[in-house]
């Protein structure tokens, strides 16, 4: 636990009592803030209570007495309208803060020089913060992961000389944060998204170039237009920037090609590592991932050695293009996390024989924007809500089966996948949905389809196996 002593003394207000809420409430109270914490939802209040935690009823508190609230980052603060909290604090006129920037303030009034990677994008910037704390891990180093890839950043131990931490930082939580200044700040990419919680891409943008405006080191992807304006503003501005890329070579940064990783000066390129064979950074999104990931590590004094033995032991993360399991030339692969059409992209780009199990409750757009990888799909298993809607946009060029449910999609996959004499075929869960008409979340969808992969007969668990 990191616990808070810049507010020691303090009366702090905290709302939302999630998993990232008691650790806030947590790292308040043991450095000596008096807490008043609360929830809309009744269940997370009684939760709270069962863990120990003193709750209070911010509806009725007196907010002059407050020096801050901590906010939730999944709490609306600007739009569609601001959370009744936030509105109660700017009548108070108290600052609004999230977990992330308390943690920016204990490393600056504590030990400023401690190691801070921070890391943001529309997409990759889970599987980017993981892969760079692997890396840090695996060539010796202290390294505490956190964020928004689901452990608290209070939770994690607290900054010292040698430790890095590595943490996934969403849009709402830079928002939170105006003393974000990282050692070294990740933007991956920047595409239209949460744009009901922000109002404008403008805005989006703009939040996620926040990230990396006060980093010392700003590690930039500049495969899309906002990317590469955001890079020029920097460096224009004399701010240390890394360009990347994944889709073209670049006269001075890291990038991507179909072998590997390379660093380029002044258009000299000289490669620092091999992705192929690594599995778990298979699809040219993760070479982007990759890309971002050997560029960060270099400038925290990683050698191409150490690099490379990383790269080759990364394992990539649960729900996201998981190899959960083989039998024989059959690949089972878990990506339960594309809850879109966007991010199932990625996957059917990453594979040429497919048995795709998709569908779930539907998001605005469908799977129109897949038509281009329909030819690598052999056969579609359709499971939820979405799954008439999806056999209509599939029509005549690919073959479907209404399966209903994910049990019975597996297996009807795994059956015609057996039968396919292509050199590798993939039986692949990237839904393009999300979960909720019959799962809690992505996680359970993915760890059921896991189970039901590895209930079958010959099943080889990737695990395992490695």
């Amino acid at each position: 636990m990191i616990p808070a002593t810049s507010f020691a003394g303090k009366r702090v207000a905290v709302f939302g009592l999630g998993g990232s809420g008691r650790a806030t409430v947590g790292s308040l109270v043991a450095g000596g803030a008096e807490v008043s914490a609360w929830d809309d939802n009744e269940t997370a209040v009684a939760g709270a209570r069962e863990a120990g935690i003193s709750v209070a009823d911010l509806r009725e508190a007196d907010w002059t007495g407050f020096s801050a609230l901590v906010l939730s980052p999944g709490v609306s603060l600007t739009h569609p309208a601001p959370h009744w909290t936030v509105v109660k604090a700017e009548q108070a006129g108290i600052e609004i803060i999230g977990d992330i920037e308390i943690f920016c303030r204990e490393r600056k009034r504590n030990v400023p020089t401690a190691p801070f990677v921070a890391v943001t994008g529309t997409n990759g910037k889970s599987t980017t913060t993981a892969l760079i704390g692997h890396l840090l891990k695996s060539a010796g180093r202290d390294a505490q992961v956190g964020g928004n890839i689901g452990t608290p950043i209070l939770s994690l131990d607290p900054p010292r000389v040698g430790r890095y931490h590595v943490i996934e930082v969403s849009s709402f939580q830079i928002d939170l944060s105006p003393g974000l200044n990282p050692s070294v700040g990740v933007l991956l990419n920047v595409t239209p998204d949460h744009l009901d919680r922000h109002g404008t891409f403008e805005r989006y943008a703009a939040i996620k170039e926040r990230l990396v405006a006060a980093a010392n080191t700003a590690v930039i992807g500049v495969d899309d237009r906002v990317g590469q304006a955001i890079a020029d503003r920097l460096e224009q501005r004399g701010r240390r920037v890394v360009r990347i890329s994944a889709r073209r070579p670049l006269a001075n940064g890291f990038y991507a090609d179909a072998a590997g990783v390379l660093e380029a000066n002044d258009g000299a390129a000289t490669e620092v590592a091999l992705l192929g064979g690594i599995t778990a950074l298979r699809g040219a999104h993760n070479a982007e991932n990759a890309a971002a990931a050997v560029a960060t590590v270099r400038r925290l004094g990683l050698h191409d050695a150490e690099i490379r033995q990383g790269l080759a032991t990364f394992r990539g993360l649960h729900h996201r293009m998981e190899e959960v399991g083989r039998r024989g030339r059959v690949l089972f692969v878990n990506d339960s996390k594309a809850t879109n059409a966007d991010a199932a992209a990625k996957a059917l780009a990453s594979f040429d024989r497919i048995y795709w199990i998709a569908g779930g409750r539907p998001k605005e757009g469908g799977i129109e924007s897949l038509k281009g990888f329909f030819p690598r799909i052999a056969k579609a298993y359709l499971i939820g809500e979405a799954a008439d809607g999806f056999a209509a946009t599939l029509g005549p060029a690919v073959e479907a089966e209404l399966s209903g449910t994910l049990a019975a999609a597996v297996a009807a996959a795994a059956r015609d996948a057996a039968v396919d004499r292509a050199p590798e075929v993939v039986v692949l869960l990237s839904p393009a949905c999300a979960s909720y008409d019959q799962f809690q979340n992505f996680e359970r969808r993915g760890d059921a389809f896991r189970s039901a992969a590895l209930s079958l007969d010959g099943v080889q668990n990737r695990e395992e196996a490695a």
